[in-house]
């Protein structure tokens, strides 16, 4: 059987997007914060997000943030607790 080809969860020019702040970051020159004012990129991760949500701002194909895919997909689900009955057995005279 032919495997079935996966749908891309990213686009390719998000990707060029996340390698762009990649090189900035190893250059040195990666900052964060808006306009650049929040001080230098620290970590890979940082960088990463960095990519992905300057891609989200052109409107490039880029899956949610993790913390609103949570928040959507979370039910109330209230536990419900049975209570034992606290019946008195009667004492045999």
């Amino acid at each position: 059987m032919a495997r079935k080809a996966k749908k891309r969860r990213y686009s390719r020019s998000a990707g060029s997007d996340v390698q762009r702040e990649m090189r900035r970051y190893k250059k040195g020159t990666a900052k964060s914060g808006p306009g650049g004012r929040g001080g230098r990129v620290k970590s890979r991760k940082q960088a990463i997000a960095i990519g992905l949500s300057e891609a989200r701002a052109k409107g490039k194909k880029v899956p949610k943030k993790a913390s609103k895919r949570k928040t959507s997909k979370k039910t109330s689900k209230k536990k419900t607790t049975k209570k034992k009955s606290s019946k008195r057995k009667s004492a045999k005279r």
